[in-house]
């Protein structure tokens, strides 16, 4: 991947909202990109384009979508974006047809998902901590409502090639040395959010100007810190209370109208991530002897959530 004259054979795995813009970006910068997702999403783009709502205005792009996953063999970097609850299997599943030196960039929510990929694939995975705020407000349609970049790592030849495919597509990437810290970070920012968003009804910026839920951010991001410390994780930029509810107020102020993913998966009545956000904390701190009530407490009311209603 060192020569990026010629684009690289793209495959997004779980062609959402974030599959939806990633890839979309690769497709409208010329790259050979095939998405694979559910058969609603492949009937939508196969037959009008892929719809890109961006922030400068809408974009209708033709694309390739289907629901095989054999649609991976071709390709040498699959962008992953299916929930972190799906991963090991849908890893498992694409083992069997990813092309010898192929790369998986795992663009999902939670801190374990490159892990996960390797132990099922056996194959290179590389993680990501992405930050952006798009939505689907139907088949094929992908809005796009705030930022758009991600941070990928350890810094490496396949992580430098990587980082200038997708700054070449229009995507800001950056490379750090400690991706296990800025997983963490947005692991933070997810716990402080997502479930208020969720459980609360609520977009980020409402979030950011309600006294009480800014009170509940910041027992979640002390537990969140708690655990981090104890597993000897640095977060970076992040050591205090303070710094901790900067970095997720930063977050609510610059996505301020969009709703989290997880309260978007409770109104669509389907599976969140709680598990991998303020559930991955509650498990950890119960093996670590953290205590983290209030992450607990979050994760045990959206699950009951995904049970009952529908918001």
């Amino acid at each position: 991947m060192s020569e990026i004259q010629e684009w690289p054979r793209i495959a997004v795995v779980g062609a959402g909202a974030v599959g939806g813009y990633f890839g979309g970006m690769f497709a409208r910068a010329g790259a050979p990109t095939v998405f694979i997702g559910r058969k609603h999403f492949a009937d939508a783009v196969n037959s009008k384009g892929l719809v890109l709502d961006k922030l400068q205005g809408q974009e209708r792009i033709s694309v390739t979508a289907t629901v095989e996953v054999s649609a991976v063999r071709d390709c040498s970097v699959i962008l992953l974006c299916v929930k972190a609850n799906d991963t090991s299997a849908v890893a498992k599943q694409m083992a069997r047809f990813l092309q010898p030196g192929a790369i998986v960039v795992c663009l999902q929510n939670g801190v374990d998902n490159a892990d996960r990929v390797r132990a099922a694939a056996n194959v290179v995975a590389v993680p990501a901590a992405v930050y952006v705020a798009v939505s689907v407000p139907e088949p094929g349609r992908v809005k796009h409502l705030a930022r758009g970049d991600l941070i990928i790592g350890p810094r490496s030849k396949v992580t430098t090639d990587l980082a200038n495919l997708f700054v070449r597509a229009g995507i800001s990437c950056g490379i750090s040395d400690n991706i296990e810290g800025e997983l963490w970070l947005k692991l933070l920012c997810n716990c402080a959010l997502n479930a208020i968003s969720a459980l609360g009804h609520a977009h980020y910026g409402e979030i950011a100007q309600n006294d009480d839920a800014k009170r509940l951010m910041e027992d979640i991001v002390d537990e969140v810190l708690a655990v981090a410390r104890k597993a000897r994780v640095v977060l970076p930029g992040v050591h205090d209370r303070a710094s901790g509810m900067a970095a997720a107020m930063e977050i609510a102020t610059q996505m301020a109208d969009a709703f989290s993913s997880t309260a978007q998966d409770l109104n669509r009545g389907r599976p969140t991530e709680i598990d991998a956000l303020n559930g991955y904390v509650a498990r950890r701190g119960a093996e670590l002897g953290v205590p983290v009530p209030v992450n607990h407490a979050l994760f045990t009311l959206v699950k009951l959530a995904e049970q009952t209603v529908s918001i």
